[in-house]
């Protein structure tokens, strides 16, 4: 071992010869949660627990020095001298006791480390756990140089400022525990010919709790809610993949500790919807990527600007072509326009005021979206777009909707391990969560502007939803508030061809997807962002 090598654990080369971007991952800290790095963690809780007895070693720790290897042999058994070498595994997967060559490489090595310390290894097993069934590994000369060629070849991986380019349509992307991490089909590099690909959607809902005065609590492994000592919901904590709190709602100490503890976030709105803060768990992925990140804001990233705010205009248009009641031909066409403009801006300041002329056609027309028939007090208290303090029941409930994208949009980053205050477009002053509004400005039009659209040209929201007798000015009542977070995530379930990557994909997964192609810019493994453009 050199001055210039770090100590380098088997484990890790076995994860190279597997796949060497997940050797990458591993190697810098993008982990997700131990029990999903470890597909087969339950398999070694025997012999995690170092014992010696006269025939049999468990957990024994190994070196080479020459080479700079450290690792740890599950179980190792025979005399001081002449052992056989057992390494467990699982099949969580294939469910087939088949020994993979990441398995003999490990055994190879392991072996040469025990060789090292002058004990002799005889024979070298793999243990299946789920089948229990023991495998006898053969090998032969040439895989001493082959193990040798992928220790140098790990630590050129680890060594590298990027990470190796994604695997194509690989079926070992199925059984690896980074999949979700690492997600290869986002980051894969466009062909002319496009393929489809599965994506998984999340496995839970989001939580909204709504109603003031209730307390949400943890019992029996759901999570229930009561108001006035009367249980009025419960549902199974395995569902819930984040929570939103909106105004006053109380939640239990253990709930609040659940969450993060899954890897989840939980977000607190103010009861218009106005998001005051946000928790998450300490275990963040992405630190270096982060550092990048804060860099770059304050530094400036003119494409991903660009790119973001380009989106947005043309998803505006969209919405108006699609939804007017009244022709609209050149406000679209000039919205078109107004989007080119800023895919070719050359600063922020350039690329807001862009934007603000967007703004003021399509807020100008947006009132042509409501159906004919609907109360007139929306249509009629509508004069433009005011942002806070609305004073009207159009922009009250524009208002929060963009709360609950803006909580969405914050977890995706939280997923990534991207700080949801460093941004590109909009200013961290005042402590906003700047990224997160850059994300989220993509899916205004097409997410929070249509669901109000629709929840109020169906009838689901009406005036009477809305109470002006507290501030003089319209904010939605706990009905009004259900009405929209209800159509909001209906929303959000919907499922849209990814321009990209062209499979299925909901809104709400588009989220994450879009969240880890910022992240993919930062840490150099995509050269563009390429936003959402709906048509």
């Amino acid at each position: 071992m050199t001055e210039e090598q770090s100590v380098l654990p088997i484990s890790l080369v076995a994860h190279t010869v597997f796949c060497e971007r997940r050797a990458w991952i591993e190697a810098v800290g993008e982990q997700v949660d131990s029990a999903q790095m470890e597909a087969g963690g339950a398999a070694h809780e025997r012999v995690d627990r170092p014992a010696d007895n006269l025939r049999e070693s468990r957990s024994v720790d190994v070196v080479h020095d020459q080479m700079g290897l450290v690792g740890k042999c599950d179980v190792v058994k025979g005399e001081a001298d002449h052992v056989v070498l057992i390494e467990y595994k699982a099949t969580p997967v294939r469910r087939v006791p088949e020994v993979t060559r990441a398995n003999v490489m490990q055994l190879m090595l392991q072996q040469m480390c025990l060789e090292a310390s002058g004990v002799t290894v005889d024979e070298k097993r793999v243990y299946f756990t789920n089948h229990r069934r023991s495998v006898v590994v053969e090998t032969v000369d040439a895989d001493r140089g082959e193990a040798l060629e992928w220790v140098r070849r790990t630590r050129n991986v680890i060594d590298s400022p990027t990470a190796p380019l994604p695997l194509v349509d690989d079926p070992r992307c199925r059984s690896c525990s980074h999949v979700g991490v690492c997600l290869p089909d986002e980051r894969r590099v466009m062909q002319a010919e496009v393929r489809r690909i599965a994506v998984s959607n999340p496995g839970g809902d989001i939580l909204h709790l709504t109603t003031p005065g209730s307390r949400a609590s943890i019992r029996s492994g759901r999570i229930v809610v009561h108001k006035a000592r009367e249980e009025t919901h419960s549902v199974p904590l395995e569902r819930v993949v984040g929570l939103v709190i909106h105004g006053n709602v109380d939640v239990s100490s253990a709930l609040i500790r659940e969450v993060p503890w899954r890897g989840y976030t939980i977000v607190w709105c103010s009861g218009t919807g106005r998001v005051v803060g946000h928790a998450r768990s300490a275990k963040s992925p992405n630190a270096v990527a982060r550092v990048r990140q804060h860099v770059l804001s304050e530094s400036g990233h003119l494409d991903l600007a660009r790119e973001l705010i380009a989106c947005k205009v043309a998803n505006q248009a969209t919405q108006l072509r699609r939804n007017a009641r009244v022709a609209v031909h050149s406000e679209v066409a000039e919205m078109r326009k107004i989007a080119r403009r800023v895919s070719t801006a050359h600063s922020v300041p350039e690329i807001l005021g862009l934007e603000g002329e967007a703004a003021a056609i399509y807020f100008g027309r947006l009132q042509q979206c409501l159906a004919s028939n609907v109360d007139s007090g929306f249509a009629g208290g509508w004069s433009g777009r005011t942002g806070r303090h609305a004073g009207d029941p159009v922009n009250a409930a524009l208002n929060y909707a963009y709360s609950l994208l803006l909580a969405d949009c914050i977890r995706a980053l939280h997923a990534c391990g991207l700080d949801p205050h460093a941004g590109f477009v909009h200013s961290p002053v005042r402590n906003k969560p700047a990224l997160a509004l850059d994300l989220m400005e993509q899916f205004r039009p097409v997410v929070a502007d249509s669901a109000v659209l629709t929840a109020i040209n169906t009838g689901k929201l009406t005036t009477a939803d809305f109470n002006t007798e507290v501030s003089g000015l319209p904010r939605l009542t706990p009905t009004g508030r259900r009405a929209v977070t209800s159509e909001y995530q209906r929303r959000i379930a919907q499922q849209f061809t990814h321009p990209r990557f062209g499979y299925k994909v909901t809104w709400q997964r588009a989220f994450e997807v879009q969240a880890r192609m910022i992240l993919g810019v930062l840490d150099g493994t995509d050269d563009t962002y390429v936003g959402i453009r709906t048509r």
